[in-house]
């Protein structure tokens, strides 16, 4: 769907947003971005917007960043979601202010920028917007949840394949302090299950996990890897449990926190030994990798754990739904696969 200036300013206006003028500061007033290395963000309904662009648009940017610049940005983001929408306006004072343009519509930043930003913190926009991004053949980055639904997430996967695109999704919880260390089988060898946690806020207009758990699954994921067969979910309204069984009878349990002291973490159980997931590492090793992805194209994560990360959360919330009871990923995949309605081009 095409957004033009009028619907723009129309939809910024009821968020409060002003397509105001801020002056960059002196350190952002740089030379041109080279040719590929232009940025775009699409929505600025999220921290991590702010995040990126703070890191790349830093003069004094590693090398690992590879030269890239935001240069522009197209603020809209959720349309309904008020924790999301009440952003946008400071966001885009903020971006600005790092000597970043605002573009009117989705169109005008495509025709700006080399490689895209997906940042909309709505997952029910992302198939969407990702489509217009497909069409201009724009390498794209798309922030979690991938989608609004599991049916959307496939959607956009297959589009993307279809249009020949390269698209990557991941959480910062997959880069924690010692993930590389149990990756490598050299601490605890083989492992042989995880317990994973992360704050589990809901989100009417989600299903329970895609809000935020998704952060803990996705920890649990990178280490577990992918195979699992069933999931049961234990719901309170200040805890979930739920519980995984792996094709090869490991398990795997994710718990989201809703009350009390929250934060991420995990352990991971091994042949040779027990060891912590580590610590939150901020948003730069995932840039880090983001930046690898915009330069080859090629994604650190495989689509197919993607969607499995979204089949586990579905199949986590059709065991809610019926008390508790276990739940094969394949039946949740089949019934989504189904609903899906392949007209993107």
């Amino acid at each position: 769907m095409q957004t033009n200036r009028r619907s723009f300013i129309k939809s910024v206006s009821i968020a409060g947003v002003g397509l105001v003028t801020v002056r960059p500061s002196a350190w952002q007033e740089s030379s041109p971005v080279a040719a590929g290395k232009r940025v775009g963000i699409i929505g600025l309904d999220t921290s991590h917007s702010i995040a990126f662009t703070k890191t790349l648009n830093n003069p004094e940017a590693g090398p690992q960043f590879g030269g890239y610049r935001v240069v522009a940005a197209f603020p809209q983001g959720s349309l309904d979601i008020a924790s999301s929408v009440e952003r946008i306006p400071g966001y885009t004072r903020d971006i600005q202010a790092m000597g970043v343009e605002i573009t009117a519509s989705v169109e005008e930043l495509l025709e700006k920028t080399d490689v895209i930003l997906l940042e909309t913190n709505d997952g029910r926009r992302h198939l969407e917007q990702a489509i217009q991004v497909y069409k201009a053949g724009k390498t794209v980055f798309i922030d979690k949840p991938v989608a609004g639904s599991l049916t959307d997430a496939i959607a956009i996967y297959e589009a993307a394949n279809d249009f020949k695109v390269p698209v990557f999704s991941s959480s910062s919880l997959r880069y924690m302090s010692n993930m590389k260390d149990i990756l490598q089988k050299q601490v605890i060898g083989r492992v042989l299950g995880v317990d994973a946690y992360s704050p589990a806020t809901l989100e009417a207009t989600h299903p329970d996990l895609f809000w935020y758990g998704i952060h803990g699954v996705e920890a649990l994921y990178t280490v577990m890897g992918t195979g699992c067969k069933s999931v049961a979910r234990a719901f309170t309204p200040d805890t979930d449990l739920v519980t995984g069984v792996w094709n090869d009878n490991r398990i795997g349990t994710f718990r989201g926190l809703r009350s009390g002291k929250t934060g991420y973490g995990g352990v991971a159980y091994g042949e040779k030994g027990i060891l912590s997931l580590g610590d939150y590492n901020g948003y730069n090793p995932l840039l880090e990798e983001i930046v690898k992805f915009f330069q080859t194209g090629i994604s650190p994560v495989p689509a197919s754990e993607t969607l499995e990360i979204f089949t586990f959360m579905e199949a986590a919330d059709e065991s809610k739904r019926r008390k508790g009871a276990v739940v094969e990923l394949e039946e949740v995949w089949q019934k989504a696969s189904r609903k899906v309605r392949r007209n993107w081009k």
